[in-house]
């Protein structure tokens, strides 16, 4: 899940690998049973990097078990895809540490496949997903099926500066498409701030393109790798490598386009060519603290607006990225009734709006929204609420890392995208990879 770099923006497993892996973390797993008897149980939560929420509702939610439990953190690296593959290679060396993990929903698949998750109690599922948000809900299934507990959940909106839309005749009280803002862009000669690195950034902004215009990246998610159907050579593929063509052909996303993530699309937005931008939440409190220091001006924070992701086409709905977090239990916990109660505890709705107040990573659950106060610390919280039940997960699938990593290295940089080519040879290439035929 894309995440700000300072806070917030599947591997075939084999033998050899995974003994490394278990000699590696020999002592890892020896830990795990060191428990003192008579003592409350230590719960392991490995984390992602965040600005300290995760660790206080650790403490919290400890301290209201009444002795049950001790939730202790362990932080995972900043990385994605290193957190992906830390958190895989434990699982599959049977980790008993796993108690709780911080799970980037496109990967929630690759671990619910071989076993790796312990089952959710039907319990616990009805009651931690009553109220929680669509596409924040999609995100924590595999095979229809809950498979972990969605804690919070990430979606991007569309971020624009009030006096160039305005400039633009650009009316933002109504859904806009990306045709709009692109003609409202170069209309004033400003730049449209988008990922356009190679990285997983990239694959959330084409997933996202697809979905909006109907599309899917993958029509059948649960099939084997050599039965897998794409949905990139379609005419939603062309509308979306025409936006991602486009943008970069004429220069609509800066200079540094080709290496731009969240933070440094939201550095050029805030400058004087920002206009309209595809970002998270963390741009507001990113850009208020800027202006607290003096390193932005006042007036900024007046002339930013928020709306719903751009549509494809008019008149049709968005599909907005989801991101976020589901927490998950390992199957090979020696604490899995009790991790699950920790669980219940850290995803309440008062714990869920705590940490978007505190590290500005927004709800799944829709009562959380209602906490008194909360939009004044986020006014937008309405449009990313709505958001979250417009958002669409990236592509479901045991083999997702494969398709996001044939995305990335064949629609970067956004100027080499061509909507009559680009499309067919992405799919055929990830197809190719899937089927053990070429590498990435």
């Amino acid at each position: 899940m894309p995440k700000d770099a300072r806070y917030w923006g599947h591997t075939r497993k084999g033998a050899r690998a995974a003994a490394g892996v278990a000699l590696a973390l020999g002592a890892t797993l020896l830990s795990g049973c060191g428990t003192d008897e008579g003592a409350a149980p230590t719960l392991t939560w490995y984390i992602n990097p965040d600005a300290g929420g995760q660790a206080e509702l650790a403490k919290q939610c400890s301290d209201a078990s009444g002795g049950a439990y001790t939730i202790e953190t362990s932080l995972l690296p900043n990385d994605a895809a290193a957190q992906r593959e830390q958190l895989a290679r434990r699982l599959a060396a049977g980790d008993k540490s796993m108690d709780i993990m911080s799970l980037d929903p496109p990967n929630v698949p690759e671990y619910a496949e071989p076993g790796y998750l312990a089952p959710v109690p039907d319990d616990v599922a009805e009651r931690t997903t009553e109220g929680v948000l669509e596409g924040a809900l999609a995100g924590a299934k595999w095979k229809d099926k809950v498979v972990a507990v969605p804690f919070w959940a990430n979606t991007q909106i569309l971020w624009y500066r009030k006096s160039v839309a305005s400039a633009a005749g650009l009316d933002m009280t109504q859904p806009v498409t990306w045709d709009q803002i692109i003609e409202a862009a170069s209309s004033q000669d400003k730049y449209i701030g988008v990922q356009g690195a190679r990285a997983e950034s990239m694959t959330v902004w084409v997933n996202a393109l697809v979905a909006s215009a109907g599309g899917k990246i993958v029509e059948n998610p649960d099939a084997a790798a050599d039965e897998i159907k794409l949905g990139l050579d379609t005419d939603a593929g062309k509308q979306a490598a025409e936006v991602v063509s486009t943008i970069g052909k004429e220069g609509l996303g800066g200079p540094g386009l080709p290496t731009q993530t969240e933070n440094t699309s939201m550095i050029q937005f805030q400058g004087d060519q920002g206009s309209f931008m595809v970002n998270y939440p963390f741009v507001w409190p990113a850009t208020n603290a800027s202006v607290e220091e003096g390193a932005l001006p006042a007036s900024l924070i007046d002339d930013i607006g928020w709306a719903l992701y751009p549509a494809m086409n008019e008149g049709e709905e968005t599909a907005p990225p989801l991101g976020g977090i589901n927490l998950g239990v390992g199957s090979n916990s020696q604490h899995p009734d009790l991790a699950y109660q920790a669980i219940e505890c850290i995803v309440s709705p008062e714990n869920q709006a705590q940490y978007f107040e505190t590290n500005g990573n927004p709800p799944s659950n829709e009562a959380a929204y209602d906490s008194p106060g909360l939009e004044e610390t986020f006014p937008m919280a309405p449009t990313i609420r709505d958001s979250l039940e417009l958002a669409v997960p990236r592509p479901q699938t045991p083999y997702y890392n494969e398709i996001s990593t044939g995305i990335q290295q064949t629609w970067t940089p956004p100027s080499d995208v061509n909507p009559d080519t680009t499309p067919a040879e992405s799919q055929e290439f990830i197809l190719e990879v899937l089927r053990g035929e070429k590498l990435l």
